[in-house]
C-alpha cells in the first residue's frame, strides 16, 4: 500500500498517558530530514533515524502528579514496518512514511518527586509507553 514520504517540516506527535506530563512533547516536534539526494517541495525527506528530532533526543523533563517535582527520562521511538520504505534511492537507509500510529517510550533516568512531610516518594513507574505519529503535509509524493 502506498503512503505518504515524510519530508523535513513534517512533525512528529508524541502522546505521553496522563498523568504523566512532558512539556517538550505537548506540542508536535518538527523533523529534519537528512536525505538531501530526494526533495519533496524542495525539502529533503527524513530516513530512517530521522524519526527523533533532535531538540527531543536529549533528556526530558517530566512530571507525573502526584509526582510534583520534575524528573528526567528519554525518549526512544519504535517504529513499525509501515512506517518504512524498503529502501530510497540514493541511500542506504529507508525513507520514513506516515504508516500507521506507532509506539514510543519514555524511559526515566531520574525519577519525579511527591513531596511529602516523609520525605520525597519517587515515581514508581519508570517506562511510561506512549503513542506516536508523524504529520506530514505532504499529500502528492507517496512510496508505494
Amino acid at each position: 500500500m502506498a503512503d505518504f514520504i515524510i519530508k523535513t517540516g513534517d512533525m512528529l506527535q508524541v502522546t505521553v498517558p496522563p498523568p504523566a506530563l512532558v512539556p517538550q512533547l505537548v506540542a508536535p516536534v518538527p523533523l529534519m530530514g537528512t536525505g538531501a539526494t530526494v526533495l519533496i517541495s524542495n525539502m529533503p525527506v527524513c530516513l530512517q533515524g530521522d524519526e527523533l528530532p533532535p531538540p527531543i533526543r536529549g533528556p526530558l523533563m517530566y512530571t507525573a502528579p502526584p509526582f510534583v517535582t520534575p524528573g528526567v527520562g528519554t525518549l526512544t521511538i519504535i517504529l513499525l514496518p509501515t512506517n518504512l520504505t524498503i529502501r530510497s534511492t540514493g541511500s542506504s537507509k529507508p525513507m520514513l512514511l506516515k504508516g500507521a500510529t506507532f509506539q514510543a517510550m519514555f524511559n526515566v533516568s531520574a525519577p519525579a518527586m511527591q513531596p511529602t512531610p516523609a520525605g520525597p516518594i519517587p515515581d514508581p513507574l519508570l517506562v511510561k509507553p506512549c503513542q506516536a505519529q508523524f504529520i506530514t503535509t505532504n499529500m502528492t509524493v507517496q512510496a508505494g
